[in-house]
Order: C-alpha cells, then structure tokens, then sequence
C-alpha cells in the first residue's frame, strides 16, 4: 500500500515537472518567434521584403498560431508581387481573429491581391467582407466600385466573344456547306461527263456494228470462211518430193475417179484470205 502511494507521488511529480519544462519550452519558443518577427519587421521597412519574408517564416515555425507573423508575411509576398501565396496568409488572419478592424484589413488586403491577378469577382467578394467589418473605410467602398466596374466589363467582353465565336461557328458551317455544295456539283459535272464519254463510246459501238453489219451483208461469201484459219506459210520441199505429192495425187485421182486441177506453184501452198 506504501509503495502504491510513493508511486503516484512519483508520477505527479515526474508530471508535473514536464509541464512544466513545456511551459517553459512554449514560452521560450514564443519569445523567440516575437524576436524574429522584430528582426522581420526592421527589414521589411528597409524593403528587403525577401529577407523579411525568410525571418516572418521562422516565426511561425517557433509558434504557428503567430497571427501578426502570418499578416506580415502575407505583405511581404504581396511586395514581391507574389499575390497566389499572399492570399492564404491573410486568410489566415481573417478567420483566426475575433478583432473586426484585423478581419476588415485582412480581406481589403484579399481583394487588393485578387484586383492585381485581375480576378474581379474574388476581389468584389473580399471587399464587401471587409465593408462588413468596417463599413466606415472609404478606401475599400472606392475599391470595391472600381472592381464592380471592372468586373462588368468583364462579362460584357465574355458575352461579346460568345456572340463572336457563334457567329464564326456558324459562318465555318456556312462555308463548309457551301464547299460541300460545290464539290457536289463539281462531281455531278464530272459525272456528267463520264456519263457523256459512254454515251459517245455506245455510239461509236453502234457505229461500228452497223459498218461491220453493212460490210457482212456485201461480202456474203465471206462469212462461209473459217475464222480461225492460220495465215499459210512458204514451204520449203525438193523437187523430189514434189514428185512424190502429184504422184500420190494422180493415184488418189485414179480411185475416186474424180478430176482435180492441182496448181504447181513452185511448192507454195495455196492461200487463204482470212476474214478479219
């Protein structure tokens, strides 16, 4: 039971000693962030907004919840016209106060960011928020007039090149239309033309069966030769075989009794015309 008790007394004391080492470790971190926003502020009016920035950055990574080293980096990066990684930091100041003048600055600033990145809608939403905080500054009532200006310009010129892309849309189509028009009629001119030149080739068809039929009725004979009969071709017999052929001739004559005018044409073989 004794050695129970000695152990809680132990483990309250061991506990207390390292909260209280944190406290110490919280308070010497804080101090130190205070320090470095100092250093960061003295640059800042020097305008060594980079330095500055470096120094408000190490603040907050001794204490995170810094909201004027938040605010003062915020404006360091707006001097290095660095607007996309300024904006957070004055979100940051806007949603972490209770203090309404901290809130209005905060978003004035937001809107002056959004104006330089020519966001005008951003910017009208951010300058009403700080004329709700502080309805009094005359310095963001103008602000939010010029960006409500501005804004209206802006979607004046998007309708305008809305209107302008439709009217290109619909003269593209217009003209591809009238392009697929011509090559239609192109295509009908030429096929106008094939249909011409087959009307031509039928006729010269025609023409020319009607000669080969007016050339077939004045030869009549004609058509009694064989079509197919080979061009004859010069023959090369002796004179001995030549007696040989009339020899065979003659006998042949003498069985048949038949009479035949053989013509003895120096060995050449009888032609025949052809019938082209």
């Amino acid at each position: 039971m004794r050695t129970k008790y000695l152990l809680l007394l132990m483990l309250m004391f061991f506990t207390s000693v390292i909260s209280a080492q944190e406290v110490r470790d919280s308070i010497a971190l804080k101090r130190e962030a205070r320090g470095l926003l100092r250093e960061g502020n003295e640059l800042y009016q020097q305008e060594k907004y980079t330095d500055a920035s470096v120094l408000f950055k190490k603040a907050l990574e001794k204490n995170a919840a810094y909201k004027k080293a938040s605010y003062n980096l915020g404006n360091a990066l707006y001097q290095q016209k660095n607007f996309k990684e300024a904006v957070p930091q004055y979100q940051i100041s806007a949603e972490d106060t209770e203090d309404k003048f901290t809130k209005a600055e905060a978003f004035h600033n937001i809107g002056n960011a959004a104006m330089e990145q020519k966001q005008y809608q951003q910017a009208v939403d951010a300058y009403k928020n700080s004329l709700r905080n502080n309805p009094n500054d005359d310095e963001t009532r103008y602000n939010l007039a010029v960006a409500k200006e501005l804004l209206k310009k802006e979607k004046e010129k998007e309708k305008k090149d809305k209107k302008d892309d439709n009217k290109k849309d619909n003269k593209d189509k217009k003209d591809n239309k009238d392009k697929k028009g011509d090559k239609e009629k192109e295509d009908d001119k030429g096929d106008k033309k094939k249909d011409d030149k087959k009307d031509e080739k039928k006729k010269d068809n025609k023409d020319g069966d009607k000669d080969k039929d007016q050339k077939d009725k004045k030869n009549p004979n004609d058509q009694k030769k064989n079509p197919q009969q080979p061009k004859p071709k010069k023959g090369n017999m002796t004179p001995q075989q030549i007696k040989q052929l009339l020899e065979s001739l003659n006998n042949e004559e003498k069985k048949t009794q038949k009479k035949m005018n053989v013509k003895k044409a120096n060995g050449k073989k009888v032609k025949q015309e052809k019938d082209w």
